[in-house]
């Protein structure tokens, strides 16, 4: 019979396992655009299709990636020069003050809003809001069959209220930005690791292409991400903005997996995660009778199920990341190092180092899952989700709070 703790290290093998295999298909078919195509059947005509015809950020993510881990195992094994080992050790154990930090985030959105707020005025770069979002908002109502109530009502509010469409997806993109932060320093107990995830998100070119956009706007990410900050803060409001996550965009659903284990791998008080876990097991007990009892309702608005996995379509929209995350080559450079990283700090029981290796994980699955299962096409937007939990993942790494400190 197991013990406790060797249960507990087992669950962290398997999970720290299935992330690198998942992280390595995906960083494979950024070297090699086609070799997983090629090998799982997702390509229907092979003529003239190289399986090994190298991807264009293959060089800089091999390159920069192998000095990085030349640096881990140099560092591990006490090989670096001192001024370097040193450096290293003052980097990973900086913190700055709550006033330094409120000057920084200040200056940091600051910078964010002067130079990007002109693009409020530039029209819709999406097709899709020109078919149907523009003319649902305009005359939406709450009694609408085909709406995505939150998203519709917000935007809709946002029209109505500022004349533009795309105010109030912008503000919820800051206000993303800032529970990228509270959650990550919630998490490491460090403001710096804050900074430092909110910075990495802000950079990103998904976060960029879609910060104003009314066709696709972050409201069921910045719902997510906070229905996780509030597990720790106040947690019967974690299931309220869990719901309007789901009520802005129901692939949300699929997300709720990673609430449990974010909730069991916490050093929260276990009364505490039990009541969490009740209360999210609840909501997923009432969505499975509402699916069941309803006579057209699905988790996927507006999307057609279908009866039987789909390998090929499972695999075209795996192997679709790579070209999805093209603008964001800073998560390609993290991703493998991070993960392995993410083990290592689980070995070391840093709290909630699992659980980010799981919601990459999930974050990485769910378009392909999605895909095998729907008719839905893989979409670079739905990918916000992993480049949060990626900045989030790295400010893990420079926490030092176990889970010896419940």
């Amino acid at each position: 019979m197991l013990t406790w703790l060797e249960k507990k290290r087992l669950a962290s093998w398997i999970i720290f396992s299935s992330t690198i295999l998942v992280v390595l298909i995906s960083v494979t078919t950024v070297i090699f655009p086609t070799l997983v195509l090629r090998s799982f059947g997702g390509i229907a005509e092979y003529s003239g299709i190289s399986p090994f015809e190298i991807g264009i950020l293959a060089y800089p993510v091999l390159i920069i990636d192998a000095i990085i881990f030349g640096i881990m195992i140099l560092y591990i094994k006490n090989k670096l020069p001192q001024l370097l080992t040193n450096s290293i050790r003052f980097i990973f154990n900086f913190e700055v003050s709550t006033r330094i930090a409120f000057l920084i985030i200040l200056i940091i959105l600051g910078g964010y809003v002067t130079f990007t707020i002109s693009e409020l005025s530039t029209p819709e770069r999406w097709p899709d809001y020109y078919l149907g979002i523009k003319p649902m908002i305009e005359k939406w109502t709450i009694t609408d069959s085909d709406s995505k109530y939150v998203t519709d009502f917000l935007l809709s509010a946002s029209l109505h209220i500022f004349g533009n469409d795309k105010v109030i997806p912008f503000i919820a993109s800051i206000a993303m930005l800032l529970v990228t932060y509270l959650l990550t320093t919630e998490i490491t107990k460090k403001r710096f690791a804050g900074i430092l995830s909110m910075v990495i998100v802000l950079q990103s070119g998904i976060f960029l292409i879609y910060d104003k956009s009314a066709a696709y706007p972050n409201f069921w990410v910045l719902f997510y991400i906070l229905s996780l900050y509030l597990c720790y803060k106040k947690w019967p409001i974690s299931s309220i903005t869990f719901i309007l996550s789901l009520l802005s965009k129901q692939i949300s659903i699929l997300f709720l997996p990673m609430i449990f284990f974010f909730t069991y791998d916490s050093n929260m008080p276990k009364q505490k995660k039990i009541l969490i876990i009740a209360m999210y097991g609840a909501i997923t007990f009432l969505g499975i009778v509402i699916t069941l009892v309803g006579s057209e309702i699905s988790f996927l608005t507006n999307t057609e199920l279908v009866n039987e996995f789909q390998p090929h379509k499972f695999w075209q929209a795996f192997n679709a990341i790579s070209y999805q995350l093209r603008f964001d080559g800073l998560i390609w450079i993290l991703l493998l190092p991070l993960t392995i990283g993410l083990g290592i700090a689980s070995r070391k029981k840093i709290v909630h180092a699992n659980s980010i290796l799981f919601l990459i994980m999930g974050a990485i699955l769910s378009q392909p899952f999605l895909a095998a299962f729907t008719v839905m096409s893989s979409e670079p937007y739905r990918f916000m989700p992993l480049i949060i939990f990626c900045a989030v993942g790295v400010g893990v790494m420079f926490s030092k709070k176990t889970n010896q400190q419940v």
